[in-house]
């Protein structure tokens, strides 16, 4: 089955085909900014579904602050993971502190149960960047697809070198 990369920049690389028929994929999404968040999870299950992957479960945490401890928990149960969530910058260090430990745990994750990680979680200066870059109508990127995209393309090319 064949996906695209959305309205992505140039930059974003071309993952061809990608076919992800028989994988359990989860879908793990902070509450945070609901018209964001819906276009987010949007983007990733027609991301999924346009790869083979039908169902995959969702799991709702408050924040992205709670992304890594959810990940972490479903990492085994599960082929690839998609973590989305947004972070918008205010008057305090607090997005810095929610964007690095949103970062890191998900890293951790990644790294340390070998469960791909698409990392979909917007850390941006004001909420017009968020819309832009969520999927919904008038956006010009889709991250939530891409994160899938993303972590799908992953589990498929550890596959392929038999890892």
């Amino acid at each position: 089955m064949s996906t695209t990369n959305g309205a992505a920049g140039q930059a974003s690389p071309d993952l061809g085909t990608l076919n992800g028929t028989g994988l359990r994929a989860a879908i793990v999404a902070s509450r945070w900014h609901q018209v964001v968040m819906d276009g987010l999870v949007a983007g990733a299950l027609a991301g999924l579904s346009g790869a083979g992957i039908d169902h995959p479960t969702v799991v709702r945490v408050p924040g992205s602050f709670e992304l890594p401890v959810a990940c972490s928990r479903l990492a085994g149960q599960f082929d690839l993971l998609v973590a989305l969530g947004v972070v918008i910058r205010g008057g305090t260090p607090h997005f810095d502190y929610v964007c690095n430990a949103a970062t890191n745990g998900l890293t951790q994750v990644a790294v340390s149960t070998g469960t791909p990680v698409g990392f979909g979680v917007l850390t941006c200066d004001d909420e017009a960047q968020a819309l832009a870059r969520c999927g919904i109508e008038g956006s010009i990127e889709n991250k939530g697809r891409e994160a899938a995209e993303a972590a799908l393309a992953t589990v498929l090319a550890l596959r392929a070198a038999a890892c």
